[in-house]
């Protein structure tokens, strides 16, 4: 795959112009790094903010009434919102048909659905609580209630693994090789800035190759670990080796104290951005495999809750 938009910017940047009367290029302007997270407008940052508080006001309300008797699970109130819950929660269900049922196509896009799955989960459980009146109370409703914490716990932990592995909470997935892209044209812009040395460029691929491997999830996470702290060791040390080679090529073609500076601020800009770029290869790797084991795990929990929740609708009804 070719180079993202922002690798390609930072390796023309990288590429140092001709000066006038001296035999030396200019120092490349560091590009910002890419990033792989969560991209909101400011109006839905103020929509998620407002529903969040919204809906932990009406939680705080309800706990601090709780013993007031307004809500009761067996009638009124409590009840229906109970059945609220309940069909919130029931609805869950459309986002994995709607995207594995090409059929569905007329009720809505996918990624529509999987935003009202994000609040249903959230809303659902909210609900329940309030249905619940912070009680607990008979065994299968127990059941029920402890089904439905540990599914929306889940919930909140795949949203997390979610957003790490695309870009922005709704958007198309992250490719490792995009990733793998970034880091091969930082690469390209190191070695073009000043031919730097091979064995800084050799260290490099190195630590590069290390980080698109595939593997299980704990060695994904063990050696993500072990890139982040040996990118601190490698930066001092490619910064030291960078740092001669500049100081001999100052010496060779004359250069200012100043150029001298502005080249080796250049380099050292680079190496970082290069090795952020491999931590964040290591790091969707192991997102990556983490969000497949949980998605193996949510969807029997999912399954669980909605028996416990039949049992327990059924023997409220019958008994």
């Amino acid at each position: 795959m070719a180079p993202s938009p922002a690798a390609k910017s930072t390796a023309r940047a990288a590429k140092p112009a001709a000066a006038a009367g001296e035999a030396k290029r200019a120092s490349p302007r560091r590009a910002p790094p890419k990033t792989v997270g969560t991209v909101r407008t400011l109006s839905s940052r103020l929509a998620s903010l407002s529903f969040a508080s919204l809906l932990a006001a009406a939680l705080i309300y309800g706990w601090q009434m709780r013993d007031e008797g307004h809500l009761t699970p067996e009638a009124g109130l409590g009840y229906w919102l109970g059945i609220l819950g309940a069909s919130a929660m029931l609805l869950l269900l459309g986002y994995p048909l709607r995207k594995r049922l090409a059929g569905l196509q007329l009720l809505g896009s996918v990624t529509g659905w999987f935003r009202l799955h994000m609040l249903l989960g959230v809303i659902g459980p909210a609900l329940i609580l309030l249905h619940a009146n912070f009680k607990l109370g008979s065994l299968n409703s127990n059941v029920a209630l402890l089904a439905m914490l540990t599914v929306a716990s889940s919930g909140l932990i795949g949203r997390y693994l979610y957003a790490r592995i695309h870009l922005g909470l709704y958007g198309r997935r992250a490719e490792i090789a995009e990733l793998q892209g970034d880091v091969a044209a930082l690469k390209d812009a190191i070695e073009g800035e000043l031919s730097m040395p091979a064995d800084v460029l050799a260290a490099l691929e190195q630590h590069a190759e290390r980080a698109g491997r595939r593997r299980g999830a704990l060695s994904s996470l063990f050696a993500f670990l072990a890139l982040r702290l040996a990118s601190v060791g490698l930066k001092a040390r490619l910064g030291r080796l960078a740092e001669r080679h500049i100081g001999a090529e100052a010496k060779r073609l004359g250069w200012s104290r100043r150029l001298k500076r502005r080249h080796g601020k250049a380099v050292r800009g680079l190496i970082e951005d290069y090795l952020a770029a491999v931590n964040k290869t290591a790091a969707f790797v192991f997102y990556e495999r983490l969000f497949a084991l949980w998605h193996v795990l949510h969807l029997p929990l999912f399954a669980l809750l909605l028996f416990a929740a039949v049992i327990h609708v059924v023997a409220v009804h019958l008994y």
